[in-house]
């Protein structure tokens, strides 16, 4: 369980490790020919990118050193899937590289992201990390502990932005497919005065826990390891998450099916507006 203020420390410690080796991996392939190699579909569904794989071999070679070094957990990755590290309540749950198709064309926002949680659910995150490597911006939260922008706490006050007209000033949009983009036009209308579509669900969260976005929305499902993280830096921000294919709002659990959209407002107003975005199945 991670029940004292050195525990997260520890998984801190950790992550930044973690970032240096995947942002050394980057570094030496620099484009696009090398990025787009593919190695066939991670147990996520999604096709693997040699450079996923490449960060996944990284991070989990500092798994296997915390887990030597008497640490037990379960791991969640969107490439391996599920790995035992000794089990117990604790899940550690990785997206070695938020933006895979940023990535692959050397453009745009491309993060890494880790969750530690206590428990099965969003719910129970206790400890998020997500570095944008296009920004050098370095995210951070800890539940009751505040979230962290560069090791500067962000300001829970700050509130969403709408112009006169009462429209929110800026949303970021992920899961751009553009059929549903097509689909959430007309309930976008009159309501947002800008998009923003930033390609990593992650970082596009991160920029609400900053005010930079009002509010966010992936238009389609998405996954735990794509957002577990973001959504406590959010959280600890002042703002509001919800998971809105579910009754309770942070029900969705840590694996790796895509059971719901993501949406998130710096109050609850544009929060209630976004989750109403997306068109889905209500999970069973």
């Amino acid at each position: 369980m991670l029940t004292e203020a050195t525990e997260w420390i520890d998984w801190l410690e950790a992550c930044r490790r973690m970032r240096a080796g995947v942002e050394q991996m980057l570094v030496d392939n620099p484009t696009t020919k090398l990025r787009a190699i593919e190695l066939g579909r991670g147990e996520g569904g999604d096709r693997t990118l040699a450079v996923d794989a490449a960060a996944e071999d990284l991070i989990f070679a500092e798994l296997d050193q915390l887990h030597a070094d008497g640490m037990l957990f379960t791991a969640v990755s969107e490439e391996r899937g599920e790995v035992d590290f000794g089990g117990g309540d604790v899940r550690v749950v990785i997206d070695p590289i938020d933006g895979s198709l940023n990535a692959k064309r050397c453009a745009g926002a491309v993060a890494l992201s880790v969750a530690v949680a206590n428990g099965p659910t969003v719910a129970d995150v206790q400890f998020g990390f997500v570095h944008d490597f296009g920004m050098n911006e370095e995210w951070v939260a800890s539940a009751g502990g505040g979230a962290w922008l560069n090791g500067s706490l962000l300001d829970p006050s700050l509130p969403a932005r709408r112009s006169s007209d009462g429209k929110l000033e800026i949303i970021g949009i992920e899961s751009t497919n553009p059929v549903l983009v097509t689909q959430a036009s007309s309930r976008l209308e009159g309501k947002v005065h800008r998009l923003r579509a930033l390609g990593a669900i992650a970082v596009t969260l991160c920029q609400v826990a900053a005010a930079r976005s009002d509010a966010m929305v992936s238009l389609g499902p998405c996954r735990s390891v794509d957002a577990a993280a973001a959504q406590l830096v959010v959280r600890e921000a002042g703002g509001f998450v919800s998971f809105p294919a579910f009754d309770q709002p942070l029900a969705a659990p840590l694996d790796l099916l895509p059971h719901s959209p993501v949406a998130a407002g710096r109050d609850l107003a544009a929060l209630e507006l976004v989750a109403a975005i997306p068109q889905f199945t209500p999970a069973q």
